[in-house]
């Protein structure tokens, strides 16, 4: 008897139709050594190991298989298949093959899942982009493991139907999908109503008016930034509540983030969208991979989870110069190409990079409440652990002093981050009226050279102040156009439709380390 049930192998943050077809045949009575059970398809491990796995499970749920020898192919064969998600779509197939269950019915519906040694339905990672796929190739359905559901739910014109066990499952397709209901999601009114709940703020700030004031200008504009500071300064308190201040995400930038993080394997079972922009601040001990995606079974690294969010590196120099260099391309490119021998995967990763580091080894060079115990040497090879090109790819440079006596006793509250993000907002909605005739730009920070000729061309008088600066701080090209991006963001927020001469001196003004080097 032949048998076809359906998959899906996640490739990058899309999914692909695996089809997982079964034939049974008789053993001549004089055949040696002829294997019950073969499998091709090129499984990883894993899925070479699900035999074990099904044969148990189906046998402790008091089902039988056939006597028969079986023959498993996953096709496309040339297509890796990696991870425990076939065990369900195999057991169906063994099991439909054994005449448990109309053929007819099982290839209806698209199926994944992993199965414990009793049959329960264990969650996959990718539900989301499976989900996507089962659509696109018009399945009547996709059966997940229940913690999946609500993910997978959220693609709508697609009925999702969330199971504990292949008991249930069995029941189900025995009953051709009667009786149950599919998992349903008011996917607008559960990511309205998230986009806000932020439980800091940054009226809980005392002082910092000025770092305030240069995040505020980062965040209407998508620019990098890095502050520079003593201990407890308050950098990392500041970079935390970046996202408060952020524009809310769209529903596309939404579905687009919660992809990432499904591949991943990153999302709770409770959630169906992530609707609040994501922070991610991986330790300073973080791998190459770990940051920039891939391993055997490859997963998006911290850069392309923190994608349409913000990536924080706390205490910079820290972190190994291999890491560090690795971040160069996708800054500039906003996606990675995770290359190996056996795939290659693209990961989106446009992001906000925000990062924070002290002045010297001991943390208080240039404080004046604290001696500094560094010399000029150690000072000089502490900075010099982040590389001229990476810093030239951060627009927002800014020195933070600690916060005065008079600021931390201070019983008035700072201004909140509502009132933040509306400036950011306004300044925001400027830039995509600006640019919505050019596809893929959506921030001053993604400009071209072009593009800057276009919008943030500098008059004389402006001209004049940026020669100066040039000169003196010897800065290179790279710098020259940050600066332009900048004071156009600086002149969003003022509303001005032409860059000033204030404009480009405050953008001037936010490259402290071009001016300490």
């Amino acid at each position: 008897m032949y048998v076809k049930t359906f998959a899906a192998a996640v490739n990058g943050l899309s999914a692909l139709t695996v089809t997982v077809e079964i034939s049974t045949y008789t053993v001549a009575a004089d055949a040696v050594d002829s294997p019950r059970f073969r499998f091709s398809g090129l499984g990883d491990t894993a899925v070479r190991e699900s035999r074990d796995r099904v044969m148990a499970a189906i046998s402790n749920i008091k089902q039988r298989i056939t006597n028969e020898s079986m023959t498993v192919n996953m096709s496309p064969a040339d297509l890796r298949k990696e991870g425990s998600g076939y065990d369900l779509p195999l057991a169906i197939g063994m099991l439909a093959a054994s005449g448990m269950i109309h053929a007819e019915v099982v290839e209806q519906y698209m199926m994944v899942g992993e199965l414990s040694l009793d049959g329960t339905l264990q969650p996959i990672r990718g539900a989301l982009p499976i989900a996507i796929r089962a659509r696109a190739d018009k399945f009547k359905g996709l059966i997940v493991p229940r913690q999946n559901a609500r993910e997978a739910s959220v693609v709508n014109n697609l009925d999702v139907y969330g199971m504990d066990n292949l008991d249930q499952v069995l029941t189900f397709l025995r009953n051709a999908g009667n009786g149950v209901e599919p998992t349903r999601t008011d996917t607008r009114r559960e990511f309205f109503e998230h986009q806000f709940s932020f439980s800091i703020d940054y009226a809980d700030v005392r002082g910092q008016e000025s770092v305030k004031r240069a995040l505020e200008v980062a965040a209407a504009g998508g620019h990098n930034l890095i502050m520079v500071g003593p201990p407890g300064s308050g950098k990392s308190m500041m970079a935390k509540r970046l996202p408060t201040i952020l524009p809310p995400l769209t529903l596309h930038e939404s579905l687009e983030t919660t992809q990432i993080h499904s591949v991943a394997g990153r999302l709770s079972r409770d959630t169906s969208l992530i609707a609040q922009r994501p922070f991610r601040a991986p330790h300073h001990s973080v791998s190459a991979v770990a940051l920039t995606g891939g391993g055997n079974n490859p997963k998006p690294g911290e850069i392309s989870l923190a994608h349409n969010g913000v990536l924080f590196l706390d205490e910079l120099p820290e972190f190994s110069r291999n890491v560090l260099e690795v971040m160069r391309q996708p800054l500039e490119d906003r996606v990675i190409t995770v290359s190996r021998a056996k795939y290659s995967v693209d990961y989106p990763c446009s992001f906000m990079f925000v990062a924070s580091m002290n002045p010297c080894p001991c943390g208080y060079y240039g404080d004046a409440t604290h001696q500094c115990s560094c010399s000029p040497g150690q000072i000089q090879r502490y900075r010099s652990k982040i590389s001229g090109p990476l810093l030239d790819r951060i627009d927002i440079q800014i020195d933070i002093q600690p916060v005065s006596f008079g600021d931390i006793s201070s019983a008035e509250r700072a201004e909140s981050s509502e009132a933040i993000r509306q400036r950011v907002v306004r300044a925001r909605e400027r830039q995509a009226e600006r640019y919505k005739d050019t596809p893929g730009t959506y921030c001053n920070a993604q400009m071209t050279e072009q593009m800057l000729d276009q919008y943030a061309r500098p008059n004389d008088e402006c001209l004049a102040v940026l020669r100066t600066a040039m000169e003196r701080l010897s800065l290179s090209a790279r710098a020259y156009s940050r600066i332009l991006k900048v004071a156009r963001t600086i002149a969003d927020l003022d509303e001005s439709d032409t860059i000033e001469r204030r404009h480009i001196a405050e953008a001037i003004g936010y490259r402290t380390l071009d001016r300490a080097n």
